[in-house]
């Protein structure tokens, strides 16, 4: 077991070298996202319409804040947003497409 001092100054980054680890729990927590998403997209109720952002009123002053299908769209290498669309539609589809994106290390 690898024992660190609070007291030594070493980045994370240094840790995680000596080791010989890589950072998992990012993926882990994306790809589980993913995974939320297509369930709730399969369902088509008010989960659905506020993560495609279909509701009606005024937005927000200053920068537009990102949208999760935007973050999962970037984490698949998909193109378009249709595409991912149909693809959540499409259960087995789905989890190939997270399978992919997960073995390739994207995100």
């Amino acid at each position: 077991m690898l024992r660190i001092s609070w007291t030594e100054k070493k980045s994370n980054e240094t840790v995680l070298i000596e080791a010989n680890s890589r950072r998992s729990l990012i993926k882990t927590i994306i790809k589980r996202q993913a995974t939320f998403l297509g369930h709730v997209m399969r369902r088509e109720k008010l989960e659905h319409l506020i993560t495609i952002g279909k509701l009606d009123g005024k937005r927000g002053r200053g920068k537009q804040r990102e949208k999760p299908m935007d973050g999962l769209k970037r984490w698949l290498g998909s193109g378009s947003s249709t595409e991912t669309m149909t693809a959540m539609g499409h259960r087995e589809l789905w989890r190939n497409m997270i399978a992919d994106a997960s073995k390739h290390g994207t995100g």
